[in-house]
Formats: C-alpha cells, structure tokens, sequence
C-alpha cells in the first residue's frame, strides 16, 4: 500500500469482503452496519474471525469529526432516553482500552455527568472501588480507580459504554459486580453496534429482573454475524498461511525526522477518565484545546497535507479532542486512531480492513509484563506526518529505543511529533488518624473455646458469632446470590454430620494421599523458608487455608525446630481481606514475614483479590510490606509460584466442612453484625463434636513426616531451581467451558477437585466435568454427585482432573442451563 488511494482502499469495496469470501462469513444487519464495520482475522480459540470499526478510532485511522460525532450523537440520545432530570444525576463508565475514548465522547452528549474509564493499569497509591472480569483475559481485566471513592455509589443511572455488543458476557459481568456494591434501580448500555446473536438477546432482560432494575440499550446499528460450520478451523488456518506471508511492511531504517512538541497541557486536568472526569475539567480542557492545537500545527513540517494523530492504548480522549480541533483550525487532511494490545493479522487488500501492521514493544512498563503493542493501517497510508501522543508514564527509553514505536513511524513517515500529556494521578488521601481507629482490637480466638485446633496451632483474628443462626437452605440462598439480592458471605449454609459412608470416603481417602500431602507441605514450608522469611508468620485465609498453615507450622517445627506464629483471618471475594485484621497483624509483626496461606489454586480468584486488598490497605492506612504472593499447598491453577505440587488431587480438607477445620464455619460478612472495628465473624460448631475429624486429618499427615524428610529436601531444591512464573493456563479453560455450556459466568464455573467438592457440599451443582481417565480422586466427588442427583460429564484435554458447574440462572426447581423447571 502506498499512497492515499490505496490507503482507503478503491471505492465500493467493503472492508470485510476479503474474510466474507474465504471463510463464508456474513454480517447481516441494517444497512449502516457495513460502513461501520470491516472484518478481520486474528489468532484466537474461540473466534477467528474481529469485526473491525470504522468509526472508532482504534485500528483504523478515521476523521476525527467522525469519530467524535458518532460519540456525542450516543450520548445524547442518551439524554434523550433519560430525560432531563436523570441525566444530571447520571455517571458513565467506559471500557478499557478500545472504548475509552468513545465514553468520554458519550459523556461528552449526554451533559455535565461525570465520567470514569475502567482500566488495566495499576496506580500506585490508588485504591480500587471495584474490578470485573472480561472473558477472555486471565487476570482482573478491569480495574475501577476512581479519584472520589463516591463516584459510583450515588443512586443516578449508570451509563455504560463499550464499542460493541456481542455476547453481553462483559455487561453482565460489570453490573452484577457493581450491583452487588452499589445498588441503583437504572442502567444504560450503550455500544456503536449490537451483534448479540438469538441465543444471547434476552439476557440483558434477564439480569435486569434478576437485580429488579431497569437496564436499556442504546446502539447506532444492530445485526448479527452469520457463521458456517467450520469457520473457526478454516480461519485459524487462513492465519496461519497469511501470518508469515504477509505480517507487516519489511523493516526500514529510520528515515523520517522525529520531534517533540510541548503542548502544555493545562494543570490539572486529567489525560482522561481512568480516575474520573468531571464536568468542570471537561470546561477547563476546552479553554485549552485551542492554543494546544495551534502548537501542534506550528510544530509540523511546512506543506504536511496529511496528518495523523496517533494515540495510545487507553489514551484515546486527549489525543482525539487534540486532533478534532486541529482538523477544525487547518487545512489538513488529519486522521485519527491510536495503538493497541489486540494482535490482529495485517493483508494489504482493499476488502481487509487491516492493510498494514507496525509492531513495536510496550513502553510504559505494563504490570502485566513486556509483551508487543501495535499500530494498524499506518504504514504507506500517505501520512506526511504523525503525531504520537502518549502519556509521561509512556515517555520512557523503549519509546525511544532503536526498534521502538517513534523509530518504527519515522521508517514509514517523513515526519513524527511527539506530544507528551502528563500522567495523572490523584494525591494519596491522609491515612486515618490513630484517634479515628479502636484503641485496641481483641486478642486472637484459641481453642478449646474457639474451634478443636490446639492453642498454640492458630489464632483465629474473627469474631465469635457462634450464638446467631445465620444458617439458610442452599437454594434459597443459591437463588439470592445469583440475583443480586444477597452476598455469599452474608449468610452460611447448613452444617451437617457427614454420613457414615462419606466418612469411610474420607478416611480412605486420607490413607491413600497422606504419604502426597506431607511431601507437598513439606515442599511449600521449605521454599518460604528459603525465599520468603527464616522466620515467617504464617497467615491462613479461613478457612480453607488453616488446615494447610497448621500443617505448615508443624513441618517447621519437625524439620527446624521453628515455633513460628499461625493466624487465620478473613478474606471475602468481592469485598477483600479483612482490614482490622491487617492492622493486628501490622501492629505486633513486621509485615515483611507474614506469608499467607490458602488451600490450594482454582481459576485464581483470591489470589487477585488479596493483591488487589492489600493495595487499596496501603493507600487507606498508610502501612506497606504485605506480601500479595500466596504459599499453597497444591496450584492446578498455575496462579502463584510459591507451592507443594502443581496435581490436581484430592485433599480431604476440601471433602469436609467445618468437620475438617477445627469445627469452625465460613467466615461471615454482613453490616449489621461487624462493625467498622470488629474483625469478620464465623460460628464454632460445638455441637459436631463427635463428628470432628480435624485431629484425624492433621495427625494422619503429620505422622507421614519422617518417612518423606529425603523426598522433601530433593523435591524443594528442584522446585526453587524451576521456573515457577504463573502461566494461569486454568483460567482459558475456565473460559471456554463458561462459553461451550452456556454459562456466561466465570464466577459459576469452579475448577478443581477442591472446588468441585466445595459446589457439591455447598452450592447447587448443576453438573461435573471430569477429565476422562479420572480415578480414586474422583470417587468422593462421584458418591456426592450421586446423592444429589447430578450428572458426571466425562471429557477430554481438561486440565485439571475435574470441574464443577454451579447451576447458572438458578430458581427453585431448576434443572436446565435455561433455568426453568421441567419434569425428568
């Protein structure tokens, strides 16, 4: 491609023709939805096929005017919707990173509201009001940092923009999550295009009875993609033929010149939304595109017709305004689109929408690692000049390095300006004055009068609420979690004597992986030991964790005569670890040698909630130190790198409820029984006395331990010497199972013997996948499948040796995915 004809391609060609006529595929619609949207093709499991925008900005350079228009018009129709009176009162959110921009543009419509972008950056300093996954990312995709932790608890509607609306899978997940923290009775969503197929339409319907809510939709254009049998194998095959042929223009040395302009952004104000954007800043950013602008075009080379303003990633706003204005005061062509994470194929044909393909590393030191970032449609468009806006967390050595983004513009355009926004980050609040906390928490709770543990095995840092029945039958309390009306650790489930013939499970259980329990505590005690403390303080995450920390303390005082301290405290998905605790904790032991201690790994989900709680502990109270990393005892998740084994294998902590674990419940979570002061609650059982296998469980293990000393020391040396990165290869399972049955929740899908036993005792299990082949580890899960009456799915390449699926659209009397109640 090479000058500005072949850049737009010849006119009447669609840009998804390419793709239509290899791989059969139709995008069927109103007749606006082919102006919007080209094809392409990437390399993906699941779908090979992206539908490309035009008018977004992100992968292919459009008008600013355009992009900017088709924003605003969406918010207004918005306003619209709302009426007056709602819309002062409403907030929106955006997406990160492709709809960034298109939200503010939104806000921008719609009035004065307030805006705020979700973002995958982590910022020091700042506290998280939120998270939720998008489905095919393997860690909190979205992040939430608000500036005023407030922004998202008012009671106004809640506008929430994507570029495009496929399945719903990312809506849905982002208004449970939000719903569950902050209630509101309205929800708009708004999308450039509805592409949801038949099967996904009614599901926004669904959700908004299900939370008693109004939730609309708001679009530009609508249809649907129409796919013949095969098309995924066929595009994955067209990939990979066209991958090596045609992958991006033949690297050039730097020929164009590259400079800097000062724009000299206005003092705060906001890059964009990712901590919020209020009206006032939007006035003040205004007053300033103006002058801005003019530095810009006297920065360009003297005749440049052809201009591009390139953002980046989830820099989308700022770079958009600069370019809207500049194309409104000069008379150059000036396009606009910005870099991308998203790696798409590149073949230079007018009936594809991604001609050209620039590659370059990251360069603002992402928390997820180095990786490859890319421009689309850049190179041979005709650009006599680019201005690459980033922002000053960007502005580093590999911007500027030798096979970096500006030396990668200057091989394919004569002139490249660089612009500079200055990163914004909000000023840490004060940490809360010792006068404004309790002058003193409680000491830990200790056996016998608080679980059947010994003493000296754990502290418990809960409060007793062995005396408030909190106890709900587990459909009903299915259906109010999955409805929003309830939080799972608001209530408990009933406690129970296992059966005769479940204990005999148990106990042969136990026999048969004891000698494998040992060698794997001793294996984990060993590499913190070695890497994270000589002394540690071993925190468990009730309550799963306890077994394994008391465990834990034993191989240390076995093999090195250590008497090392042992806590259990509280960790709540969707809510965090409990911070009193942290506190207690932070106040008699250095924070650098508490290691927690959990269980073992499903798809990763503590894991990044207490990451994600100990940072917003930092920004609140001001105290640093805590390790995020988990030690565990076995991680089929592949979510940590600190652990005994990686087997999915029974452990019959997991077989048990509080009959495994000192008698001790769940912890509990609930406004009118913890205070602001109080630590989280749980109940000792002392009724099940005589169904206690505690004792059994640790000692059974515990014998084993000098029979496995050798096995231990040669196993932890080859542990400490591997690579133990996380690769989280669980969580594309987890995904892809969420998708194949029709769940759309990652949160209902539960990898893992451990977890699988946990939605059999406690959730209502909708069925189990277990890996064929499968042996005794799976006979407990097999007998409790029995008794409840679930089927057992045998299937292939699962990566963990079962799965267990909560039912999904749960009511009473459910027994489909659809969630409706038939006769069997």
């Amino acid at each position: 491609m090479t000058e500005r004809a072949r850049a737009e391609g010849r006119a009447g060609v669609w840009s998804g023709s390419w793709v239509a006529e290899r791989l059969g595929v139709e995008l069927a619609g109103d007749g606006t939805l082919t102006g919007l949207l080209g094809l392409a093709l990437r390399r993906n499991p699941k779908r090979a096929h992206l539908l490309v925008s035009n008018v977004l900005g992100k992968h292919v350079p459009q008008s600013p005017s355009v992009v900017y228009g088709h924003g605003v018009a969406l918010g207004r129709r918005v306003r619209e919707l709302l009426g007056a009176e709602a819309a002062e009162r409403a907030v929106v959110l955006g997406y990160a990173e492709t709809a960034t921009g298109l939200g503010h543009s939104v806000a921008d419509g719609l009035g004065p509201a307030p805006y705020l972008h979700s973002t995958r950056r982590p910022v020091t300093g700042v506290a998280r009001a939120g998270g939720f996954e998008e489905s095919h990312s393997h860690a909190t995709s979205h992040l939430l940092l608000p500036e005023d932790p407030a922004l998202l608890a008012g009671d106004g509607p809640l506008v929430l923009v994507d570029d495009e609306f496929s399945t719903g899978n990312t809506v849905l997940n982002t208004v449970r999550a939000l719903h569950e923290r902050y209630p509101r009775k309205r929800y708009v969503v708004v999308a450039l295009v509805d592409m949801r197929s038949p099967a996904d339409a009614g599901r926004l319907e669904e959700l908004a009875r299900d939370i008693g809510a109004r939730v609309d939709l708001v679009t530009a254009a609508s249809g649907t993609v129409r796919l013949p049998e095969g098309v995924l194998e066929k595009g994955q095959d067209l990939v990979a033929r066209y991958e090596t042929r045609i992958a991006e223009p033949a690297p050039a040395r730097p020929s164009g010149s590259v400079g800097r302009v000062d724009l000299r952004w206005p003092g705060g104000v906001p890059d964009g939304g990712r901590h919020g954007f209020t009206a006032a800043q939007r006035d003040r950013l205004e007053s300033a595109l103006p002058g801005m602008a003019e530095r810009i075009a006297e920065a360009l080379p003297t005749g440049a017709r052809r201009v591009l303003v390139l953002g980046f990633e989830e820099l989308m706003y700022a770079p958009l305004r600069l370019a809207h204005t500049l194309e409104q005061t000069t008379d150059a062509d000036v396009r606009y689109s910005t870099t991308t994470r998203s790696p798409v194929l590149a073949v230079d044909d007018p009936g594809y929408a991604i001609r050209t393909r620039l590659v370059f590393p990251a360069h603002d030191d992402p928390a997820d690692g180095p990786g490859e970032r890319y421009a689309y449609n850049v190179a041979g468009a005709g650009f006599d000049a680019v201005v690459a806006v980033v922002d000053s967390a960007a502005d580093t050595s590999a911007l500027h390095a030798p096979d970096g983004l500006l030396a990668r513009l200057a091989a394919h355009v004569p002139h490249v300006l660089l612009a500079v926004v200055p990163s914004y980050v909000p000023e840490a609040p004060q940490a809360p004055q010792a006068s404004e906390r309790p002058s003193m928490l409680p000491e830990p709770l200790r056996g016998p009068d608080f679980s059947s543990y010994a003493p000296d095995e754990v502290g418990w840092l809960l409060q007793d609420l062995s005396d408030v029945t909190l106890e709900a039958p587990t459909e009903e309390r299915e259906e109010a979690i999955q409805s929003g009306g309830a939080h799972y650790a608001e209530s408990l489930p009933v406690e129970y004597q296992p059966s005769e013939q479940y204990q005999k499970l148990f106990h042969a259980a136990l026999e048969t992986s004891a000698t494998r329990l040992a060698r794997a505590v001793g294996a984990v005690t060993e590499i913190v030991l070695a890497e994270r403390s000589p002394r540690p303080v071993l925190v468990s995450l009730a309550r799963a964790g306890t077994p394994v920390g008391v465990l834990m303390r034993r191989w240390a005082q076995f093999r090195h005569g250590l008497d090392l301290p042992h806590y259990a405290v509280s960790i709540v998905r969707g809510r965090g670890i409990d911070a009193n605790a942290l506190r207690w904790l932070a106040d008699r032991h250095d924070p650098a040698d508490v290691v927690f201690v959990d269980g073992w790994t499903g798809k990763g989900a503590i894991t990044r909630e207490l990451a994600a709680a100990l940072s917003d502990f930092e920004v609140s109270d001001g105290i640093t130190g805590f390790d995020p990393e988990i030690a565990v005892l076995a991680d089929p998740g592949s979510c940590v790198r600190t652990y005994g084994t990686r087997d999915d294998f029974l452990i019959p902590s997991a077989c048990l409820n509080s009959t495994v674990s000192g008698l001790i419940s769940r912890t509990v979570l609930r406004a009118d029984l913890v205070g602001p002061h109080d630590f989280h609650g749980a109940k000792f059982y002392r009724e099940l006395a005589g169904a206690d296998l505690s004792p059994d469980f640790l000692d059974a293990v515990s014998a084993r331990f000098p029979d496995v000393a050798d096995t231990v020391d040669a196993q932890a040396k080859e542990l400490l010497s591997a690579d133990r990165a996380p690769t989280w290869e669980g969580w594309a399972a987890v995904e892809r199972i969420s998708e194949e049955y029709g769940i759309h929740d990652v949160n209902l899908v539960k990898p893992g013997v451990g977890e699988t036993t946990r939605v059999m005792l406690r959730r209502v299990p909708w069925k189990v996948l277990a890996r064929a082949g499968a042996g005794a580890d799976l006979d407990h899960v097999r007998l409790l499948a029995e008794q409840r009456g679930v089927p057992v799915e045998e299937v292939d390449d699962l990566p963990y040796t079962c799965v267990g699926l909560i039912h999904p659209k749960y009511t009473r009397g459910a027994t489909g995915a659809d969630g409706k109640a038939v006769a069997l």
